[in-house]
């Protein structure tokens, strides 16, 4: 077996079961899911339709580089929403098949764990998939935090020198999961310069760009902030994007990775032998998706208006800003996260996830602690009833109004 695996933590939903377990909620009120970050807006039509038109595709075999018709849909769509001058389909876009496989298997192609010393730099908290990929490319992990002193922005020049020169990756994600943070221009340009510095590669996790307050500000994407500071070609940068949240379709497994052709060619190379070619159903499917946006910005308003509604709320009794994007909460909580979360399931049959449970203890803090995430991916109401439920326990708690 590898011995790599005995190094990987549990899933944070793994824990969040082994939490849960023993406790039986109140039958009388009806199971709530606010732990998962699966979107639960309907899936449009047109993908749908789109997808049942082209079914006869699952009698071939796809290829692993994706029909051009679908590679020039995320040129496209990239250029257009984020103002690229150019971007080739053919070298600088490959499909993948969701973000969270693509972030895994790019570390695998761009990390050498033989090098002593081999780092992967991550945010705190973070996407555990950062660090499972890490660990088992034989790299280690350095983790970032993200502290609310800091409005949540992450010090990564508070990064020893000494960490940089062993670092092959840097992972970052804007809008950032679990805050809710967006990068701007300058914090985009220091991270070039450590780049060009000493030598690593930036993967970016953009899969909540889409899920944003302000028709009028979207989240800046690396891929503009490059452009914009002039890096042509997008040096030692990839950006990793989905389907799943931008238009409710999570099973579909539909994404993209852009950027430094360099990079793709290598990691179509890695791809070929790691069989992760998308179906020619899926591929229509996501065309269709891609060359849509009336779809997204409804999309956006349902969760325009959940956030204006709740989030004043649930901050009333749990401290939490409003995220600059993404679809979720990130409170702070009275008692330790782990006994909050498990009492408010067994109390209300709300399930919320615990903060220190996406976070890991770096310069003696793990920053999750005494968080919860909340994800608003539900309907109005049934987020209004868990938030409803979420301050009666809180109230019970005898915990304070937070300060306006």
């Amino acid at each position: 077996m590898n011995p790599r695996l005995d190094l990987l933590s549990p899933y944070p939903f793994e824990k969040l079961r082994a939490l849960f377990a023993g406790v039986s909620p109140d039958p009388a009120k009806s199971a709530i899911r606010l732990s998962l970050g699966e979107p639960r807006h309907p899936t449009p039509r047109l993908i749908i339709d789109a997808l049942a038109a082209s079914a006869t595709g699952f009698a071939h075999y796809p290829t692993t580089i994706g029909p051009a018709a679908l590679r020039e849909a995320i040129a496209g769509w990239l250029c257009r929403r984020h103002g690229l001058a150019a971007l080739d389909p053919q070298t600088q876009v490959l499909p993948v098949l969701g973000s969270r496989e693509a972030l895994f298997s790019f570390a695998q192609t761009v990390l050498d764990g033989a090098k002593p010393g081999a780092t992967v730099v991550v945010p705190n908290p973070f996407y555990q998939i950062y660090e499972g990929a890490a660990l088992l490319a034989g790299a280690r992990i350095h983790c970032v935090n993200a502290r609310e002193e800091r409005g949540f922005a992450h010090d990564f020049d508070g990064v020893p020198p000494a960490t940089w020169a062993r670092t092959q990756l840097l992972y970052v994600c804007s809008p950032d999961n679990p805050t809710g943070r967006v990068l701007d221009l300058a914090e985009w340009q220091r991270l070039f310069a450590l780049a060009d510095r000493y030598g690593f590669v930036i993967a970016s996790d953009e899969c909540y760009s889409e899920i944003h307050f302000d028709e009028a500000r979207p989240p800046l994407g690396a891929l503009a902030a490059a452009q914009a500071s002039g890096r042509v070609g997008y040096p030692r940068l990839v950006v990793f994007g989905s389907l799943s949240k931008r238009s409710n379709v999570p099973g579909l497994r539909s994404g993209y990775v852009a950027g430094d052709a360099a990079l793709l060619a290598r990691f179509l190379v890695y791809r070929t032998y790691h069989g992760s070619a998308m179906a020619g159903p899926v591929a229509a499917a996501s065309i269709a998706a891609w060359n849509d946006e009336t779809h997204v910005r409804a999309n956006r308003a349902e969760y325009a208006a959940k956030f204006t509604a709740l989030q004043p709320r649930v901050a009333a009794w749990l401290p939490c800003a409003m995220p600059q994007a993404a679809f979720y909460l990130w409170a702070r909580t009275p008692i330790p996260d782990t006994e909050f979360a498990r009492r408010l399931y067994a109390e209300e049959n709300v399930a919320v996830l615990p903060g220190s449970y996406v976070g890991r203890t770096a310069e003696g803090v793990n920053p999750g602690e005494r968080r919860v995430r909340l994800a608003l991916v539900a309907t109005l109401d049934e987020c209004t009833e868990a938030v409803d439920r979420l301050v009666a326990f809180t109230q019970r708690l005898g915990a304070p109004r937070a300060a306006a």
